[in-house]
């Protein structure tokens, strides 16, 4: 094991999630759920936006960070090219009205907690070639997107999830921007759009592109109309379009990512609110075919919401118990495996976890990268923090992370920051460099 690997163990073990008793034991496989506690007027505390200036994310002992590329337009999640370029996909979408006169109020606090930029809706190419942590070059790739989100490669193509469609995008190595119309693979559920981001990853084959569609409400207050075909995961024929309902009852399937031991499809799901601010647990889980998840009419398996009407005893019958809670209200919107040994050590198997932040809490949770460390394709161990500082002292928001990314070709993970717009680099210190990349 290389000292790079003891440092990281030795600050692992520093830096365990420590938070409060109530936060720790919202987190594992079984955690302590906390009774339903809803109020006329949610809990509601963002954190406010404030500059990195010359602070950048805290990390273990043994690894550094740099800024690879900043001043964008909201980046998102993003993809490695087979030449080891770095696509990102910017932008917002949605366009759900308000319901309720506290829906009114909650947005212009969440909005508060957001850049203000405009929405790029495009793909950006980064290229740091010579691997110094900062893009030597940057090209808008493709534009005129619709709120692209999910990314995937496969066979020469890169296939883009807008809000609307999942399109596809020939692709030459090395070239810096594409002209070429999109092609469409098939529409997406795009009706109000309440939760608008199209989380995508392609199967270990690269035939299947698994899309997570999130529901149209909270908890289908909106009606039930408009959520068929919402708060799923689809399975998609990526030569055809054909597609099917690989599971259900996911609230929100933000981002997925396959698991390289087993090779079975993961994702973290933000789960529903104003129960609490203790209820009920975002979580990661594997996505298993034909399962039901819950979402309205139940959560963490089979604990009844009382809010939604008529009930459906018979479905939360069947409703499975995810595997992993990340705790409440703590919105992971990133999911990335250590593949080829990681970063060695305690870092060699487990998921990397983007936690963008909450804001139906009393106390400010997420706003942090998380560690989970598998073995044997499944869960096994405690959360720890991996990257943090994101929010300062007194509880300001520097930057909020959305996508993370390990790329095994220049062992380094990569951070879509979408409140300081940046794309943070993390790499171990002194490292080999395992050469540079191709263009």
């Amino acid at each position: 094991m290389n000292s790079t690997s003891l440092t990281s163990i030795a600050a692992l073990t520093l830096i365990l999630t420590a938070g409060d008793s109530d936060a720790q034991e919202l987190t594992g496989p079984s955690p302590k759920l906390r009774d339903f506690n809803p109020s006329l007027i949610p809990t509601m505390n963002i954190a406010q936006p404030t500059a990195w200036g010359d602070q950048t994310p805290l990390v273990p002992d043994g690894f550094t960070v740099t800024a690879l590329a900043t001043d964008l337009q909201i980046p998102r999640q993003m993809l490695v090219l087979p030449n080891g370029d770095i696509l990102v996909a910017e932008g917002r979408g949605g366009n759900a009205p308000a319901l309720r006169p506290k829906d009114i109020v909650a947005g212009v606090i969440k909005g508060k907690g957001n850049t203000q930029v405009d929405s790029g809706n495009r793909l950006t190419l980064l290229r740091d070639a010579d691997q110094d942590g900062h893009a030597e070059v940057r090209e808008v790739f493709i534009d005129d997107l619709n709120a692209p989100y999910g990314l995937a490669f496969v066979d020469g193509y890169i296939y883009v999830a807008n809000q609307d469609a999942l399109v596809r995008f020939p692709y030459r190595a090395g070239e810096t921007r594409i002209t070429a119309a999109p092609e469409e693979v098939t529409l997406l559920p795009s009706r109000i759009n309440h939760h608008w981001t199209k989380a995508m990853t392609a199967s270990a084959d690269g035939q299947t592109l698994y899309l997570g569609i999130g529901s149209n409400s909270n908890v289908g207050e909106r009606g039930m109309e408009v959520e068929e075909q919402r708060a799923v995961v689809w399975a998609i024929d990526r030569e055809t379009g054909a597609r099917r309902t690989l599971a259900s009852g996911l609230r929100n399937p933000t981002a997925l990512n396959i698991e390289p031991q087993s090779g079975a499809l993961w994702a973290v799901v933000n789960e529903r609110d104003e129960m609490g601010p203790l209820v009920a647990p975002d979580y990661l889980t594997a996505v298993r075919d034909g399962a039901f998840y819950g979402w309205p009419y139940s959560y963490w398996g089979q604990n009844i919401d009382p809010r939604v009407r008529p009930q459906k005893p018979e479905l939360v019958a069947t409703a499975i118990t995810p595997d992993y809670a990340l705790g409440a209200h703590v919105a992971p919107l990133g999911l990335s495996f250590a593949t080829e040994g990681g970063f060695g050590g305690t870092l060699s198997q487990g998921a990397f976890i983007g936690q963008h932040g909450s804001w139906n809490s009393d106390d400010l949770v997420g706003y942090k990268v998380s560690w989970l460390p598998f073995a044997d394709g499944k869960p096994n161990g405690e959360l720890v923090d991996f990257a943090t500082g994101f929010l300062t002292e007194d509880g300001q928001a520097r930057g909020r992370p959305v996508g993370v990314l390990f790329d095994p070709g220049k062992r380094i993970l990569l951070v879509a920051d979408d409140l300081s717009n940046t794309i943070w680099r993390i790499a171990p210190e002194n490292s080999a460099s395992p050469g540079k990349t191709t263009p």
